[in-house]
């Protein structure tokens, strides 16, 4: 159920990337499919990767898929939602709303139950040991500073428009609904919203071992 990457591999360089660009890869047991944002290592597998970014439609109801080592996050993104049940019972629960996280193992053996018609989530998922994340939505301006190299932040527009604004890594442009960014290592940006009711998730991925290792897996 893993599709190549759909973002090539370019370090250094922000990358804008869209939903409706994204190659939707169907599950083996029929139930959804995958769009990949993103991964690293570049084209690494799915027992290989540090990170993986991707955006999931789920159509019927079914067991997901065990990562061992990999510690998972899934928001919700369109839909009434799903509910999450682990078989050993630590925990039960239901993602209805949008934009907000749920973090679990990969280990974890979970079922997961439409709460109404089919879903659309955005998961992430970094190895443990390796990489962590930070997963936020947020109606706010959005900084970073390139003193944070050993982090990768990933902006996905959930509603209205953001602009990018007093950045000098960034052109300035805007992302709307349904589009988003990967901004590597080093980068400087701001992005404001455009108007009321504007949300984007943000998604922050700090290294867990030094950049010129990382870089010399490119």
């Amino acid at each position: 159920m893993s599709a190549a990457p759909s973002l090539p591999p370019q370090p250094g360089l922000p990358r804008r990337f869209a939903l409706a660009e994204l190659t939707a890869m169907p599950w083996k047991n029929g139930g959804g499919t995958t769009r990949e944002i993103a991964a690293w290592p570049p084209a690494a597998g799915l027992d290989a990767f540090d990170w993986r970014l991707s955006i999931a439609d789920i159509a019927a109801d079914g067991p997901f898929s065990a990562f061992p080592g990999i510690d998972r996050q899934i928001a919700l993104l369109d839909g009434d939602g799903v509910r999450l049940r682990a078989r050993d019972g630590s925990f039960d629960h239901r993602l209805t709303t949008v934009g907000e996280p749920f973090a679990f193992a990969g280990e974890a053996t979970v079922d997961a139950t439409l709460l109404g018609g089919p879903t659309r989530d955005f998961n992430v998922m970094t190895r443990r040991g390796r990489c962590r994340a930070s997963v936020a939505s947020t109606g706010a301006a959005i900084e970073h500073a390139d003193a944070e190299r050993d982090t990768t932040v990933v902006l996905y527009v959930l509603a209205g428009t953001w602009r990018c604004d007093d950045a000098r890594d960034v052109e300035d442009e805007s992302l709307t609904a349904g589009s988003g960014m990967l901004l590597p290592p080093g980068s400087a940006f701001r992005f404001r919203p455009v108007g009321p009711g504007a949300r984007c998730l943000v998604v922050k991925l700090l290294s867990s071992h030094p950049s010129s290792d990382r870089e010399s897996k490119s």
